[in-house]
């Protein structure tokens, strides 16, 4: 499961999530208003925030599909390479 950072980052560029509805691994981020500029928003918020970068296979729609697809896709990207 994913950190409150990250929840707390996501929760902010989701304007159809209730304050008190749980966020769950595979709840639809576009069905909670997430659409295009957020999702770039979101990428550079996540970046600066766990000081990182996306890698180009992260750069896609499916990515931003769900929480647990974007914390997957964070996780994999802080990593350390070699």
């Amino acid at each position: 499961m994913w950190d409150q950072q990250f929840e707390a980052i996501l929760r902010r560029f989701l304007p159809f999530l209730a304050t008190d509805e749980p966020l769950e691994p595979e709840t639809g981020l576009r069905d909670l208003g997430l659409d295009s500029l957020g999702m770039v928003e979101l990428l550079g918020t996540l970046e600066s925030a766990y000081g990182t970068r996306f890698g180009e296979d992260a750069l896609m729609l499916d990515t931003f599909a769900s929480p647990g697809r974007l914390w997957d896709a964070l996780s994999a990207a802080r990593e350390p390479v070699g």
